[in-house]
């Protein structure tokens, strides 16, 4: 995850950029990361670290914020409850982050073996864009409450993460289909319409940490 590098000291982020777990989360997913490193210099077991920027799309969690945010919409809340709406995020659409994975899967290159890699757009939007883009997609305007019990501590709030992919885009031949707004637009619409679909699925939703 890219939450181990905290807060973004340079922008766009490459995978040379300082690990700085500022929640117990991303201090487990370092720990993790180094932890296969270990094995592939102890054992050479071959480990391949990625590092997959906010990811979204049909099927995720509501805990999410895209899926948090969008089904509040669909169920016509009075009220969007979010926390921070001014953070920053590079978001991927699942279909590219799945395509960058098969990538790295199908490889038979033995030099990744032991690499870290960042997969990104290298685009990236505020909370509050996320929003807007939902609402002119569902031509509903719907008033913005932020709710102080999902705001994170100071100190562990991850401000802004962009990606630099620029490593895994060489070493791997992948371009992210869905970065450009355009394309960014069209993966909400098709992510509002699954669970538009499947809103019965999610029928205990306010029993999620929105």
């Amino acid at each position: 995850t890219s939450e181990v590098f905290g807060t973004c000291q340079k922008s766009p982020m490459s995978e040379l950029h300082p690990l700085n777990a500022q929640s117990p989360y991303a201090a487990s997913k370092i720990a993790a990361d180094q932890l296969s490193k270990s094995f592939y210099a102890s054992y050479k077991l071959p480990v391949v670290i990625l590092r997959p920027f906010n990811t979204f799309g049909p099927r995720q969690s509501l805990r999410a914020i895209i899926p948090t945010i969008i089904t509040q919409f669909l169920n016509n809340n009075k009220k969007i409850k979010l926390g921070s709406i001014d953070t920053i995020r590079d978001f991927n659409y699942v279909k590219d982050i799945a395509k960058a994975y098969l990538k790295v899967i199908e490889s038979n290159n033995k030099k990744i073996f032991g690499e870290e890699y960042n997969i990104g757009s290298g685009t990236y939007f505020k909370i509050s864009d996320i929003v807007n883009i939902v609402s002119n997609n569902l031509k509903k305007k719907i008033a913005l409450k932020v709710d102080k019990q999902r705001i994170r501590p100071n100190n562990s709030e991850v401000l802004k993460l962009i990606a630099d992919n620029n490593k895994f885009k060489k070493t791997f031949n992948w371009n992210p289909q869905f970065s450009s707004k355009k394309q960014f637009t069209i993966a909400i619409n098709e992510t509002i319409q699954w669970y538009g679909e499947n809103l019965n699925k999610f029928k205990n939703y306010n029993n999620y940490n929105y």
